[in-house]
């Protein structure tokens, strides 16, 4: 089977290749695709009326509530837009809490007393749908007869079309909530803290002198991911069912010779980069950069910045259009955060910063940091927020996944520490030892060749081991998983800051009813707060082992795996600052706990099951049937006279090696044979008793592999999987 995938894998590299060649014709220009299937400002300015589209602007940059008549106006453009473009469905588009997308397409067409056909669509089916609740996690908030649940839109993420072929489906973004007014999904907990955060900036801004409205945090997810041949894809039962392998050798060649990122682009993957490209700037999705990662066949795609919650929408249509269009170039896309053991996963670094409505950076340092008393107190307010909510912020990124890859000398430790660069390291040591007098600039770089330019250099290296980064004017957010959902990290975020400009803002109200003058007032509460929290900020190598120990001494907590992480969220300082900005109830944030719990024991129940079939069904019969041909050979040379001291001793090892790894299959078999306990009890005994048994079984499986002819070995191997492109 191997060998088959393979020849398969060969065949349509050469088919793509010859088709490629036949290909005419000029590639249609960006500025003509890009936002052609969405129903944007321009869109809107031109087909809704001079006041819906007020009141519709209205909505989307200052809160206010959508009237029924405007979304009765609304709904009709947007009918009319979408069937001249070949529409005939609509959807509400949701986020429910398994961390994927949820659709339900109802037409617009409905039949007429006189047998013909006539397109509809109201205001009310624009702003609220009614899928069935019943069916999607809840953490025990919704019972299985209580299926009654709503969608509603988010007129701030602008519809789109979906076109797949001759099928055009208008998309409507939404939040989903239960009959009982309860959360189900990921993106009205954002939502709501995108609120709160803009009502403690505007706050806060106001100190400042700023006559700033509101505030926005903004995103910039980039995407990491691997292509590989479709063939080998459907020959590793892992990869179609767990996303990841759960056997395979190490190849001779890995990522050592770091000989891929940033390389030549394969041309097949380049051709299918363009496509998906193509196809997001359509709907609108500002994709920027495109590049080799550091593992073979492993890539990434990243886009500019945007307001959080459309972020969001547009990273999840990335994540769908990359696994929709592969295919079309015979080739899988794999987004598991450790695909192939032994070689760099995959992350989702979350860039985060907040701008106001005047189009202000509040995190952008400007020429002079150190005299940028503003900055100076938003950046503080996201160190503080970091140290203080490190536990909540560790929890949003756990995952059975992301526990391959945090911390494996590739990824960020699963310690959250926030690098900030020797420039702004150096302002806050100053406004830690009495006041901040000075920029640390790095001047410019002579490269000593006369026709080079000198160039500008930072005041500062990058740290690509930090969890949390400054990196110019944003944060980074690097621990976040290739496979998940961003909206549920960049929720905690901004509650973590809110929290933090609440506290900071009211003891600065409070000096500056005193009389103290602001510059005074602000240079005492920074200093304060920098000796407060200055144990989170570390520039060195969050690798090391020495970090290790420094952060235990320091008293960060290192949350080695997910079981640990996941109780953070029903901590009693985190439901109260959940509660407090009218985020989550702690009914809601226990049912999130649940779902989490329940995920990653069904995640590591499906990879162990798998792995025992795999064992019996693939490595187990390949094995035996080597065993038997080195037999063979041995009795085959004993019978002539000569026998074979050492084929002797490769069958002892064979035989030695098969027996173990059968009685390990049976052992993992039996581990998991779990009784039902509670929901935390049971994700602990998959922790301690099955994911050992898993790795015991897997290093006997790939000694198995190593040892296996080619010809008999049945699944493809990661020298072919990685390399064949």
């Amino acid at each position: 089977m191997g060998s088959a995938a393979l020849g398969e894998a060969v065949k349509t590299i050469r088919e793509w290749t010859m088709n490629e060649g036949r290909q005419t014709g000029t590639p249609a220009k960006v500025q003509d695709l890009f936002g052609a299937l969405v129903f944007n400002d321009k869109m809107q300015q031109t087909r809704l009326p001079r006041a819906v589209y007020k009141a519709l602007r209205s909505t989307v940059t200052h809160a206010t509530s959508l009237d029924s008549s405007t979304a009765d106006a609304v709904a009709s453009a947007l009918k009319d837009w979408a069937i001249e473009h070949g529409a005939s469905h609509y959807t509400h588009w949701f986020q429910p809490m398994t961390g994927i997308t949820a659709e339900k397409h109802d037409s617009f067409y409905s039949p007429t007393a006189d047998g013909q056909s006539m397109a509809a669509f109201s205001g009310k089916e624009l702003v609220i749908g009614e899928p069935d609740a019943s069916s999607f996690p809840s953490g025990g908030m919704r019972s299985t007869f209580e299926a009654r649940g709503y969608t509603a839109w988010d007129p701030t993420s602008p519809p789109w079309l979906h076109v797949n072929g001759p099928s055009v489906t208008l998309v409507i973004p939404t939040a989903f909530v239960s009959w009982t007014g309860e959360a189900l999904d990921k993106k009205t907990p954002l939502l709501r803290s995108m609120e709160a955060l803009s009502t403690q900036t505007v706050r806060a801004l106001k100190l400042f002198g700023s006559t700033a409205r509101r505030a926005t945090a903004t995103c910039g997810p980039e995407q990491e991911y691997f292509l590989i041949d479709r063939n080998f894809y459907f020959a590793r039962p892992d990869l179609i069912n767990a996303g990841r392998t759960l056997f395979g050798a190490r190849p001779p060649k890995g990522q050592e010779l770091e000989d891929q990122y940033f390389g030549s682009i394969p041309d097949r993957v380049l051709a299918c980069m363009s496509e998906v490209e193509a196809e997001l700037y359509k709907v609108g999705v500002p994709v920027k950069t495109r590049h080799n990662e550091v593992a073979p066949s492993q890539y990434e795609i990243a886009p500019i910045f945007e307001s959080a919650n459309v972020a969001t929408d547009h990273q999840m249509m990335t994540m769908e259009t990359l696994r929709r269009v592969a295919p079309k170039f015979g080739l899988a896309c794999l987004m598991h955060e450790k695909p192939f053991a032994g070689l760099n996963g995959s992350g989702k670094h979350l860039n985060w910063s907040i701008g106001d409505d005047l189009g202000n950076n509040l995190l952008n340092p400007g020429e002079t940091p150190h005299e940028n008393m503003q900055f100076l107190f938003f950046c503080v307010a996201v160190v503080r927020a970091v140290d203080k909510w490190q536990g909540l912020l560790r929890q949003s990124i756990a995952s059975a996944g992301n526990d391959h890859r945090l911390g494996a000398n590739e990824a960020p430790p699963a310690i959250l520490s926030v690098f900030l660069g020797d420039m702004l390291t150096d302002i806050f040591e100053q406004i830690d030892a009495g006041a901040a007098r000075r920029t640390k600039h790095g001047g410019t770089l002579d490269i000593g060749v006369s026709s080079l330019p000198k160039l500008p250099r930072d005041a500062g290296d990058r740290n690509r081991t930090s969890p949390f980064a400054f990196t110019g004017n944003k944060f980074e957010f690097r621990a976040v998983s290739s496979n998940q959902n961003v909206a549920f990290p960049a929720t905690c975020l901004n509650i973590a800051v809110a929290d933090s400009l609440d506290a900071m803002t009211a003891e600065l109200e409070g000096m500056l009813s005193k009389g103290q003058p602001l510059e005074e007032a602000v240079a005492a509460l920074l200093k304060k707060l920098i000796k407060q929290h200055k144990r989170v900020i570390f520039n060195g190598n969050g690798y090391s082992d020495a970090w290790q120990k420094e952060a235990g001494k320091r008293g960060l907590l290192n949350l080695r795996n997910t079981v640990d992480a996941l109780p953070e969220l029903v901590k009693p300082d985190v439901i109260k600052v959940f509660e407090k900005f009218k985020i989550l109830t702690e009914r809601e944030l226990r049912a999130r706990y649940e779902v989490d719990l329940e995920t990653y024991s069904k995640t590591i129940n499906v990879e162990a099951q798998l792995m025992v079939l795999m064992a019996n069904r693939y490595v187990l019969p390949a094995g035996l049937e080597y065993q038997t041909q080195v037999g063979q050979s041995v009795a085959a040379a004993k019978a002539g006279g000569v026998p074979s001291v050492e084929g002797k001793k490769l069958l002892g090892r064979i035989v030695k090696l098969i027996d173990a790894f059968r009685t390990q299959t049976d052992k993992l078999a039996t581990a998991l044979e779990h009784s039902n306990s509670s929901a935390e009890a049971h994700a602990k005994y998959m922790r301690d008793a099955v994911v050992p048994q898993m790795s015991k079984l897997r290093e006997l499986g790939d000694q198995i592999e190593v040892l296996t002819p080619h010809q008999i070995w049945p699944l493809p191997t990661y020298r072919e999987m990685l390399f064949i492109k």
